[in-house]
C-alpha cells in the first residue's frame, strides 16, 4: 500500500510538484477511539481526522493527502508521529502563521498538532526517516493496573522476568527476515534491521520494551512482544524467540499483543543534506544482506 501527498504518488517524493510546498507535521494521538492511521471510509482514523480538519481550515475544495512516518494500527498510539503534506503554495502563503491554532481549534481533544513547518528539501515523513522507535508498557502487579495508566498500559497476569526477557531479545536483534513476526503482506518485505529491543522496570512496576528498528512490517512489535512476555513469565526459555526467528514462518504460538500498550514515540531522520539521498535508499527492493529499505 502506497501513501500519496498533493494527488501524488510516492514515486514523486522527493519533493512537492510544481506550484506546491511540502509541510511537515509533529502530531500525537491517543489510539483509543481511532480505526488506525489510514484513512478508511466508514471509520474515525487519524489520517481522515486530520486531512478533513486540514480542508476546513484552509476553505480548500479538495482534499490534500497526508504521508505519514509509521502507519499505527487500530487502538495504538503515538506521541511523536511525523507526516507531510504538499499544500498550494498560495494555501500555504494565506494559512501558514495561523494554521497550528486553527487546527487546535478543529480537531478533536485525542489528536494533536504540535509544529507545521515548510519541510526541508528531499524531506519525505515516510521514506526519509532513519528508524522508528516505540515502546509498549505492561505490568504484572497482581491487583491490575492503575486505573489512570489503564489506556496505555497491558496487564499481565502472570509476575514478569525482566532479565530473562532482555537475554531472550538480544538474539533478535541485528538485520533479519522476521516473516515469523509479521503478518505478510502481498510484495511487501519482511526483512528488517532491529536496532534496539531492551526492558526495564520502573518505581511504579510499569514494564517498559523500548523496540527501535528502520522500519516495522504489520504486527511486528507486538509479535515480539508476546514472544517475550512468555519467556518473562516462565512459559518459553530463553532461546525460544530466536528460534522461531529462525525458522522464518508464522508461528502459532506468537500471541500478538493488545494494541493499546504500545505506542509511537520518536521518528529519526538524517541532517537535512541527507533527505533526499534516504528516500532514494529506502524505496529500493530489499534483500538480506542487500541495502536498507524501510517498507
Amino acid at each position: 500500500m502506497e501513501e500519496t501527498g498533493a494527488g501524488r504518488g510516492e514515486g514523486a517524493a522527493e519533493g512537492a510538484a510544481p506550484g506546491f510546498v511540502r509541510v511537515r507535521l509533529d502530531l500525537s494521538y491517543d489510539g483509543k477511539d481511532f480505526s488506525g492511521w489510514a484513512k478508511q471510509a466508514t471509520r474515525r482514523t487519524v489520517q481522515g481526522e486530520i486531512e478533513d480538519a486540514l480542508r476546513t481550515v484552509t476553505r480548500s475544495a479538495r482534499t490534500y493527502e497526508l504521508t505519514v512516518a509509521g502507519r499505527t494500527d487500530a487502538g495504538v498510539h503515538a506521541r511523536g508521529q511525523v507526516a507531510h503534506v504538499d499544500l498550494p503554495e498560495s494555501v500555504w502563503a494565506e494559512h501558514r502563521e495561523r494554521l497550528l491554532r486553527r487546527l487546535a481549534g478543529r480537531l478533536a481533544h485525542d489528536v494533536r498538532v504540535w509544529r507545521v513547518e515548510e519541510a526541508p528539501a528531499g524531506f519525505n515523513a515516510r521514506f526519509s526517516a532513519l528508524w522508528r522507535r516505540y515502546a509498549y508498557r505492561v505490568v504484572d502487579h497482581p491487583g491490575g493496573v492503575d486505573p489512570l495508566l489503564r489506556g496505555h498500559v497491558l496487564w499481565h497476569d502472570w509476575p514478569l522476568d525482566v532479565a530473562a526477557m532482555n537475554a531472550a531479545s538480544a538474539g533478535l536483534l541485528g538485520e533479519h527476515d522476521f516473516a515469523a513476526y509479521c503478518k505478510k503482506r502481498e510484495g511487501a518485505t519482511t526483512i528488517r534491521t532491529l536496532q534496539r529491543l531492551e526492558w526495564e522496570r520502573d518505581a511504579r512496576g510499569v514494564i517498559t520494551a523500548t523496540v527501535r528498528a528502520d522500519a516495522f512490517c504489520h504486527n511486528m512489535v507486538r509479535s515480539l512482544v508476546g514472544a517475550l512476555l512468555f519467556v518473562g513469565d516462565g512459559h518459553r526459555p530463553v532461546e525460544w524467540p530466536a528460534k522461531v526467528l529462525a525458522a522464518g514462518v508464522r508461528d502459532s504460538a506468537v500471541h500478538v499483543v493488545r494494541p493499546h500498550g504500545l505506542t509511537l514515540e520518536e521518528v529519526g531522520y538524517p541532517a537535512d543534506e541527507l533527505l533526499a539521498s534516504r528516500s532514494r535508499e529506502a524505496r529500493n527492493k530489499r534483500t538480506l544482506g542487500g541495502a536498507a529499505g524501510c517498507c
